[in-house]
């Protein structure tokens, strides 16, 4: 189990749970409009608590299987956003996928790239991976300063590479390498 950890003052990183249903519709219901450019169309049952805690029963099973790690950033009693590594590989890659995104509110405050910072520090210690990737669209800027303040390379550019806000769109590609470890050590 992977514990909690502070992020600023009153603001913590810790492993969703089915419990977040609520607050994770809440928090997309909240801020859609300023997620809705960076994110792929979601049915109307994203923004129901029945909606995130069947999404949330598939996370925590790939939690448990060892090929997913979902967190939330929580303040106060909110979600402020969400963070996680996805296809977790072992073997010789040792890699992950990083996703992120925080409410329109929580923008600014230096919240995600303390996240991001803590994340890859937990790839690297605790669930020993040897890189990480990340993807943005071509124009989000506010991302790719994030990857970027937090160790991230970026690495090329894949043309039609999400299909998000309606459209297949052209991403940047971004790596951070973790560590030079032999697989297994």
């Amino acid at each position: 189990m992977i514990a909690p950890r502070p992020l600023t003052p009153g603001v913590q990183l810790r492993l969703a749970t089915l419990d977040d249903d609520a607050a994770l519709a809440d928090a997309y219901r909240r801020s859609w409009d300023h997620l809705r450019p960076w994110e792929p169309d979601r049915p109307e049952s994203w923004f129901t608590p029945a909606g995130q805690r069947e999404r949330l029963t598939r996370t925590l099973a790939q939690y448990k299987d060892g090929r997913t790690v979902p967190w939330v950033l929580v303040e106060g009693d909110r979600i402020v956003g969400g963070i996680t590594l996805n296809d977790l590989v072992p073997g010789p890659f040792r890699s992950a996928s990083l996703g992120y995104w925080l409410t329109a509110d929580a923008i600014g405050h230096g919240r995600m790239t303390r996240a991001v910072a803590t994340v890859a520090e937990i790839a690297d210690t605790e669930l020993r991976l040897h890189r990480i990737e990340a993807s943005t669209l071509t124009h989000n800027i506010a991302s790719q300063n994030v990857l970027e303040r937090t160790g991230f390379t970026r690495i090329g550019c894949a043309p039609t590479y999400l299909h998000i806000d309606g459209a297949w769109r052209d991403c940047n590609l971004y790596q951070r390498i973790l560590n030079d470890r032999e697989p297994g050590a």
